[in-house]
């Protein structure tokens, strides 16, 4: 069994005497970070987000992340993994004190077998730990989310997110410093904003301490994904909202005031924030977690409806569902923290400073390989498509031609991280490079780009066996559950074909070099 990591109690820097100027510091010295100025990419540690909240005066009374310690002194474990060959637990900790997490730990530990996400630690002196969510008012227990399900690098490191599906989440009905009854609070979360819906609810932050629906006012949560809930909201999402309860608000009267906030997008990682003074003012960010500063899109008064002014919330933190358990969303979460009391503007810019030096996203280190961790392109070798590579348009996978002066667009979508296969490690797996946790796999033998929920379905749609390209160059894919069908070109779509059958794709023409492909260099930076 893989040893249990301890975890250590962080420090905090609580003096009176730290001001809004040593914020601004912080602030200056992890933008030059940022911007390239002579800074190394180590020194981020000195100035972790609950380093920077602390010195402004508003600490944070929960610290969550999968990925990497939010405070420079934090040498502790991030989150526990529970194995199914035989029930085993193992916390995963940080390679170095402020650090990454060791994702290959959980490697190790998960091996030949699966694992679930049992627990999330609060880093925080606070030891407001998240297990998986019980029964709520809308929603049955839930259960824990794929531990493998969002496999991502981070300042160089392959680490894990968490990956949300429908039916998962988290919770802690029982906490020590979350804002009650109308006091003041902060949080942010970094999630994705390629993996979102329009069911309610994925949230983070603030909830109800029986996993019921109580009234208005007893959540204060950040949300994020498609629903509207009320209308006009402009563009099409995904938002940045506040869940505080019986409403997901963009502004005071529930709807968009703000017709330039069309969401944000599909960036593979946002910064989202919510800060509320509990009493008649709350505020909504968003920034783009790998470049940039932070937008508002909405500061002003609480809710005109009544129970929102004071908000009247109850200390719960919930991650995943809304406060009653709604549980039909989908989400991803890598880190996030609570505040007792409301950050400065200033505070939070350092935050999304560090954020960004902390490298979401960023190359793995390996290319044009079927190693594990190695960013691919795959060519088709095809007399009549030697220029076109696989792709995904949608949700679907293709061929198109890709060159260097393809759109930035184009070339993402034709770039693939290999991972270890999701059902057998001798295989592999390819994950979209700009939607972390969606993978190619088979549906109904057409090749598609959907999120992994972790399912032994999908863990086997999802894997291919490389052998010797069937046309003496390349390689070739067989399909991990079908093995008689490979990975085959055929009229622009892509599909698991045989060689020979009642379908279509499945045409003995040219089939042999269809299903061979040339492992390329990575058309994505």
């Amino acid at each position: 069994m893989f040893p249990i990591l301890p975890r250590s109690v962080p420090r905090r820097i609580e003096s009176a005497a730290l001001s809004v100027l040593a914020v601004l510091a912080v602030c200056a010295s992890v933008a030059a970070l940022v911007l390239g100025a002579g800074v190394p990419r180590a020194a981020a540690a000195s100035a972790r987000p609950c380093d920077v909240y602390a010195a402004a005066g508003t600490p944070c009374v929960a610290a969550h992340s999968l990925v990497r310690a939010l405070y420079s002194s934090y040498g502790g474990s991030l989150y526990q993994v529970k194995r199914a060959s035989d029930g085993a637990s193992a916390n995963i900790g940080v390679l170095a004190t402020g650090g990454y997490a060791n994702a290959a730990a959980q490697d190790s530990f998960c091996a030949g077998t699966t694992c679930v996400i049992t627990e999330i630690y609060d880093q925080s002196a606070r030891r407001n730990h998240l297990t998986v969510e019980g029964a709520g008012g809308a929603g049955a227990a839930d259960v824990g989310a794929p531990a493998d399900a969002l496999p991502v690098t981070v300042g160089g490191h392959q680490v894990y997110g968490l990956e949300i599906s429908a039916g998962m989440g988290y919770r802690d009905d029982s906490t020590s410093g979350v804002a009650v009854n109308g006091q003041a609070e902060g949080m942010y979360m970094v999630t994705s904003g390629t993996h979102v819906n329009g069911a309610c609810c994925f949230d983070y932050g603030n909830a109800e301490t029986n996993n019921k629906d109580t009234g208005n006012g007893h959540m204060d949560a950040i949300n994020f994904g498609t629903e509207c809930w009320f209308a006009p909201c402009y563009g099409q999402g995904p938002w940045v909202q506040a869940d505080l309860e019986n409403g997901l608000f963009q502004s005071d009267a529930g709807y968009s005031r703000n017709t330039s906030n069309t969401g944000t997008g599909p960036m593979p990682f946002v910064t989202a924030l919510l800060k509320n003074n509990g009493q008649n003012h709350f505020a909504l960010k968003y920034g783009n977690a790998q470049s940039g500063g932070l937008t508002t899109t909405y500061s002003g008064g609480e809710p005109t409806a009544g129970g929102y002014s004071p908000m009247h919330q109850e200390g719960a933190i919930v991650l995943g569902t809304g406060g009653d358990n709604s549980n039909g969303s989908i989400g991803s979460f890598f880190e996030g923290v609570m505040t007792s009391g409301t950050p400065t503007d200033a505070a939070d810019d350092a935050v999304q400073a560090d954020i960004v030096s902390a490298g979401y996203g960023g190359p793995t280190g390996s290319t044009g390989t079927l190693s594990p961790g190695s960013e691919i392109s795959l060519r088709a070798t095809t007399a009549c498509c030697t220029t076109d590579y696989l792709r995904h348009q949608a949700d679907a996978a293709v061929i198109s031609p890709v060159a260097s002066g393809s759109s930035a667009l184009d070339r993402n979508d034709a770039t693939w991280i290999v991972r270890r296969g999701l059902a057998d490690a001798s295989c592999v797996s390819f994950e979209s490079r700009n939607y972390p946790g969606d993978f190619l796999r088979h549906y109904d033998f057409r090749i598609r780009r959907q999120p992994m929920n972790g399912t032994s379905r999908f863990r086997a749609d999802a894997t291919f066996c490389p052998g010797a390209g069937k046309s003496g160059t390349g390689t070739s894919f067989a399909s991990y559950n079908y093995p008689t069908r490979y990975l085959r070109h055929y009229d622009l779509g892509v599909y698991a074909a045989s060689d020979g059958g009642a379908n279509a794709f499945d045409s003995a023409a040219s089939w042999s070099d269809d299903v061979s492909w040339v492992v390329s260099p990575p058309w994505a930076p």
